[in-house]
């Protein structure tokens, strides 16, 4: 990994996010550095160089553990793909990413690019994450591309990821393909949505642990979907969403 000044430039890239990352660099003094590195892809928004968590700023993927309807209906693990995807787009290339702060997970929230571009209007534009809307609107455009063109998440139907992670049975769906029949597939929650049976459990003092069968403490432990508490289906996605293991 290499750390450089803030406002070195970064490599080329299309210009919109050249000025978009420098900008980020030179306006937030206080936590602008620039990391470089060849990265781990831990889900389709949050890689890691080396040490450092880096959460791709202004897009919201799917979670691993997320499931979408494709274009005839049928369930697929949209947020295992949407990882995979980006996993092959990468390859092997290094990427460089401008940091602006971190989030409440301890994360670098950052403008990530690799030679060919910023990662997340690739992400946007092949219909792989959302333009996180609440916190920017920098692809916001992309993602009406992926929208008008019917590609990855917009080809079937899906909840947003920012609503799946509290869905209920009124949870908005988008894309293509809502049949009302279909709704279950997408808004059951709790473990027996896939046999999701890791719990996610916030502590009085606010910690994130999960909890595995067979732990200590795991038959005790109730989750409170309300509080943010959750069900997970794979120790990597709760990892990924903040959680810590339990010690027992």
């Amino acid at each position: 990994m290499r750390i450089k000044p803030a406002c070195e430039p970064v490599l080329p890239t299309a210009m919109r996010t050249f000025v978009l990352a420098l900008a980020i660099a030179c306006s937030v003094p206080a936590y602008a550095q620039t990391l470089t590195g060849v990265p781990y892809v831990i889900d389709a928004d949050t890689i890691s160089i080396g040490t450092d968590r880096i959460r791709l700023q202004g897009i919201d993927a799917p979670e691993t553990d997320q499931i979408c309807l494709d274009d005839h209906g049928k369930p697929w693990s949209c947020g295992i793909e949407a990882r995979d995807r980006l996993i092959q787009h990468l390859g092997s290339r290094a990427v460089t990413c401008v940091t602006n702060g971190k989030d409440v997970y301890h994360r670098w929230l950052a403008v990530c690019s690799t030679d060919e571009g910023d990662l997340g209007t690739w992400l946007v534009r092949e219909g792989f994450a959302l333009a996180f809307v609440r916190y920017s609107h920098a692809y916001v455009a992309d993602e009406a591309v992926a929208r008008g063109g019917r590609k990855g998440l917009w080809e079937g139907s899906f909840v947003a990821p920012w609503d799946w992670r509290h869905r209920t049975a009124g949870t908005a769906i988008l894309g293509a393909y809502r049949p009302t029949e279909q709704q279950a597939n997408l808004l059951l929650s709790g473990p027996q949505a896939q046999a999701c049976v890791i719990k996610g459990n916030i502590n009085s003092a606010g910690e994130r642990i999960y909890h595995m069968p067979g732990q200590r403490y795991y038959a005790a432990t109730q989750i409170n979907e309300s509080k943010g508490e959750r069900w997970f289906c794979s120790e990597e996605a709760a990892v990924a969403a903040g959680w810590r293991r339990a010690k027992v």
